[in-house]
């Protein structure tokens, strides 16, 4: 049950971002509320998963999650540019990430 926690801890964070980013500097009253609420979601979530998963692994992996997700979002959604090379470095991250869940004893 924690790592599935740590997931939407994760999932929340790309919400969460995005939310920010429309919120116009936080001038936007409803994505700025949604901005915080899932925030709360998202840190709620990763100090579920945090009571059993180790500290570093799991915020690497929570951080992980986030900046994936916000980039795939970024070049899908908002049509960012994305180089070879961006797209390999976060390719390592994954890898990263599942390193990280196969060598975890949890």
């Amino acid at each position: 049950m924690a790592w599935v926690c740590l997931l939407i801890a994760g999932l929340f964070e790309i919400v969460w971002v995005i939310a920010m980013k429309y919120s116009d500097g936080f001038s936007k009253l409803g994505p700025s509320v949604a901005t915080f609420v899932a925030m709360w979601l998202s840190f709620s979530f990763l100090s579920y998963a945090l009571k059993t998963l180790p500290l570093g692994m799991s915020y690497a992996i929570w951080v992980g999650v986030g900046a994936v997700g916000v980039a795939i979002v970024s070049f899908t959604w908002f049509k960012e540019a994305m180089t070879l090379g961006q797209v390999i470095c976060i390719a390592l991250i994954v890898i990263g990430i599942a390193g990280l869940k196969l060598m975890s004893k949890s």
